[in-house]
Order: structure tokens, then C-alpha cells, then sequence
């Protein structure tokens, strides 16, 4: 089986070079099952905030939306994709778990899971925001979107972020992969579509309301301020 890592610094945190990285092994893998897991012992924590606290308005728009197209790639990828979660997915990192068909978790309990952008001041981009909610149950979206908490393992579990919590995580996911494989392709990669189309079918208005409204949140002084607290600590 196809597998992609998503490696980088920070503990694999998502800047503008890993996610050229992730779009070119996702042209790579071509219309294939994989399993995407992170390098090292954490899956993805998240955004480089580094990145993200150093981009004027017009650079932060491209940030964005380069990773809402990413994120939407994966989604709507046609054939099975399984997400071994081998330690911290946090924001999105956490998102790039949930856009995977199935997702294995550590059962490390430092591990740390998690939607955390509210607590941040953080707007969700248009198809990462149907996606999430798509994705997390829906009798869990203010727990875990308003919420905004990092969570061990078991609570990540409970909530739906993941689909299920293994001693031998890397076994369970390949297992998990080589059976949604079996399927066949073409009404897997079907129904996948008829499931989450709606994903990549962001309308003018919502473009114009990110364009309009997102954006300048992400590159507001007071949320620059707090991102950088967020790096000394």
C-alpha cells in the first residue's frame, strides 16, 4: 500500500513547504489507496505558527487557501485513505485525520487531539468548516468546535475524532486500509463523492465572506499577539 508521511519541523506543523510536499505526494499516489501518518512520534501539530504570525493580508488569503484546497483534496480523494494518528493532531493536524476515510489512534495517553481555533481566534476556512462538521457528529459540535480542547486519546474517541484507539496502531491501520481496499474502486471512489461532493462546492458568496471576513482575522495584531504567546510558551 501507498503511505504518506507528513514530516516536517515543529512537530510536522503545517507552513506553505509541507503542504507543497503533501500536494505533490497526493499527485504521486494518483487515485490509489494510502495511509498517511506522521513522522517521528507526532502526527501533526497543527499550523506553523511561525509562518502564520509573519503573513500580511494577501499572503495569509494564498496560506489559507492553499490549505483548504489541500484538506479538500484529501477529502474527496477517490479510493480509501487511512489516518494513522501515531501521537499529537491538533488543529489541523486534527483536521487532517478527519479528512481521512478511517482513523487510528495511538493509545498513548500524552497524545493530544483536538479543534483548538476558537480558543486560538480562529476562523475556519469554507471547505475545511464542511468538512469538520461533516466529519465531527453532529451532537458533538459544540463540545469540540466551541470547546475548542485538546484531548487524550479515549476523550478523542468519545467525541469522533477518531474512529478507533489501538495498542499496535500501525497494524490496526494497515489492516484497516488492506479491507477498504478490497472494495470495488469504482463504487468506492462513487459513493465517496456522492457523500462529500458538497465539500468542493463552495459558492461565490462563501469565497466573498472569506475574502471579506476570515481573512483579516488571521492577520489582525490581536491574534499576532496571541500566536505569539502561544510560541514562547
Amino acid at each position: 500500500m501507498d503511505e504518506i508521511v507528513i514530516a516536517g519541523p515543529g512537530k510536522n506543523a503545517l507552513g506553505s513547504d509541507l503542504m507543497k510536499r503533501l500536494d505533490a505526494a497526493l499527485d504521486a499516489v494518483g487515485a490509489r489507496p494510502f495511509l498517511l501518518r506522521g513522522e517521528g512520534d507526532a502526527f501533526s501539530a497543527g499550523l506553523d505558527l511561525k509562518e502564520v504570525a509573519s503573513l500580511d493580508e494577501p499572503a495569509m488569503g494564498a496560506f489559507l487557501h492553499r490549505l483548504d484546497t489541500l484538506l479538500a483534496r484529501l477529502y474527496l480523494h477517490p479510493a480509501p485513505t487511512v489516518a494513522l494518528v501515531n501521537g499529537h493532531a491538533i488543529a489541523g493536524g486534527c483536521i487532517l485525520a478527519l479528512a481521512c476515510d478511517h482513523r487510528v489512534c495511538t493509545d498513548n495517553p500524552r497524545a493530544r487531539l483536538g479543534l483548538n481555533e476558537v480558543a486560538l481566534g480562529l476562523r475556519f476556512p469554507p471547505r475545511i468548516f464542511r468538512l469538520v462538521t461533516q466529519r465531527v457528529p453532529p451532537e458533538r459540535h459544540t463540545e469540540v468546535l466551541l470547546g475548542a480542547a485538546l484531548h487524550p486519546p479515549a476523550e478523542a474517541l468519545r467525541l469522533g475524532l477518531v474512529d478507533e484507539v489501538s495498542p499496535e496502531p500501525e497494524a490496526r491501520a494497515r489492516a484497516v486500509l488492506a479491507a477498504l481496499a478490497a472494495h470495488p474502486v469504482e463504487a468506492y471512489g462513487a459513493t465517496k463523492h456522492d457523500l462529500r461532493a458538497s465539500v468542493g462546492a463552495v459558492s461565490p458568496e462563501d469565497e466573498a465572506t472569506f475574502k471579506r471576513e476570515v481573512v483579516p482575522r488571521w492577520t489582525s495584531p490581536a491574534l499576532k499577539t496571541r500566536l505569539l504567546a502561544v510560541l514562547k510558551r
